[in-house]
């Protein structure tokens, strides 16, 4: 262990690390019940993706652990998945495209090799210096509404409504309190600094759910989307289902090469923002910066990531990436590649539990997409709604046009190209980056593209 991980150099142990990756394991094994009930709504069997779920961050975070020797764990991507999801899968479903999902694996694949490219040549780190800071938070910030739209979407606390396009669901629906009552308590284990307080409060919500329905208050009906909230256990329930692997449809990228493009562009903005930022954020947590302030073994943290995001495409699933939530792990004294390493064999031990994760129900994960929410929407806080107005307007567009449009993509687009057009308005086109240009101009194509 001494020799692999280097703990005495890092001030650490066996017994610190193994509790700091346990530590970080509790904080971010939600997203084993949260993304099969995301990526589910695109098409896809949740028994399959769960299996994906777990391979994949266990897998990636190896890579970490032995590539960069980092505290740091990786799993499907919060936000990302919802773009899988939400902006990719459904509105090519509307257009009567079957398999949808196979076609957003297929931009998933080409964002992690892009991502191999730029990690090896260290241009990953200039793309994310050369986008405004305004539009890093903004966009950050508008994920955060996004998600949390989507988690009290699917208990039901949001609808739909023909006379002011949105409304507040019904207080009579179980799911609907059921959800709220989860919230409190995510937002009071939160308060007393319980680990894992994000999946006992999803748990919790469950157990409330399961007892709501042995007692006749919520009442099963597959018609209405209300299924039985005990999970079925048997024999073989305890045998992982096989991924979706490789399951790619290239077909419909020949005939909508613009289109594909802007979706693995809109998965590079989400993915690098989200991975440097973890990065950064982690290590300034853990001391591991260096007295420049700059990140040791970076390319070996980058090519982890990238790499994940590969193995995850051909396993299945959505964007994996860095957690933020490691930094549970690393308050808990984890300084090396050892708690990665724990965190990833207890993800390949949650591979045996597929029969509780999966019964677990939309609205029980509502609790975790909200609370999500609240922490990255807190991006808003470093924004400035003064000085230049290209920032201004760029990052504020970025902010609320996810939400509003339902649609990552669409935030990013209107951020960026509102940003570009006033740089140029208002005579400063030497602020411009050649990146910044490169994904105005590929925009302003879709937006052509959309109204031929």
């Amino acid at each position: 262990m001494e020799k692999l991980f280097k703990l005495k150099e890092h001030g650490t142990d066996v017994k610190t690390e193994i509790i700091a990756g346990i530590t970080t394991f509790l904080s971010m094994v939600y997203i084993l019940a949260v993304n099969p009930n995301i990526l589910s709504v695109a098409g896809m069997d949740s028994a399959a993706v769960f299996t994906a779920t777990a391979v994949s961050a266990a897998i990636a975070t190896l890579f970490m652990a032995f590539f960069a020797n980092y505290p740091i764990a990786l799993a499907s991507g919060m936000g990302l998945n919802a773009y899988f999801a939400f902006s990719v899968c459904i509105p090519l479903a509307e257009q009567g495209v079957q398999d949808p999902w196979k076609i957003a694996l297929v931009a998933v694949l080409v964002e992690g090799l892009v991502f191999v490219l730029l990690s090896l040549c260290n241009f990953r780190e200039k793309l994310v210096n050369d986008v405004p800071e305004n539009l890093k938070y903004g966009i950050t910030a508008g994920i955060g509404l996004f998600i949390t739209l989507i988690g009290l979407k699917g208990a039901g606390i949001v609808i739909g409504s023909d006379a002011t396009l949105v409304d507040l669901g019904s207080f009579a629906t179980p799911q609907m309190i059921l959800a709220l009552v989860g919230l409190i308590i995510v937002a009071v284990l939160y308060h007393f600094e319980v680990k894992g307080y994000i999946l006992i409060g999803i748990l919790a919500t469950w157990v409330l759910g399961m007892i709501a329905q042995a007692t006749g208050w919520y009442v099963v009906n597959p018609e209405v989307g209300a299924f039985s909230l005990f999970p079925s256990f048997s024999g073989r329930s305890f045998v992982p289902v096989a991924p979706l692997a490789f399951q790619f449809d290239f077909t419909w990228i020949g005939q909508h090469v613009i289109d594909f493009i802007i979706i693995v562009v809109s998965f590079l903005y989400v993915d690098l923002f989200d991975t440097v930022g973890t990065l950064i954020g982690v290590a300034q947590k853990g001391n591991l910066l260096d007295k420049d302030g700059n990140l040791p073994r970076v390319k070996g943290a980058l090519m982890a990531d990238a790499c994940g995001t590969i193995l995850g495409a051909c396993l299945g699933t959505s964007t994996v990436t860095s957690y933020v939530e490691s930094s549970a792990g690393v308050a808990d004294g984890g300084r090396t590649g050892l708690t990665a390493v724990t965190t990833a064999v207890l993800f390949i031990i949650a591979l045996f539990f597929a029969p509780i994760f999966l019964a677990i129900p939309a609205f029980a994960t509502t609790p975790a997409l909200v609370w999500v929410g609240l922490l990255m929407i807190g991006s808003v806080k470093n924004m400035k709604f003064d000085g230049d107005i290209a920032d201004v307007l760029g990052g504020f567009l970025a902010l609320i046009m996810m939400p509003f449009t339902y649609s990552i993509a669409n935030g990013i687009m209107f951020g960026i190209l509102a940003w570009v057009i006033l740089k140029m308005l208002t005579g400063k086109f030497k602020d411009i980056p050649v990146v910044m240009w490169v994904a105005a101009a590929l925009f302003a194509i879709r937006i052509y593209t959309l109204v031929r």
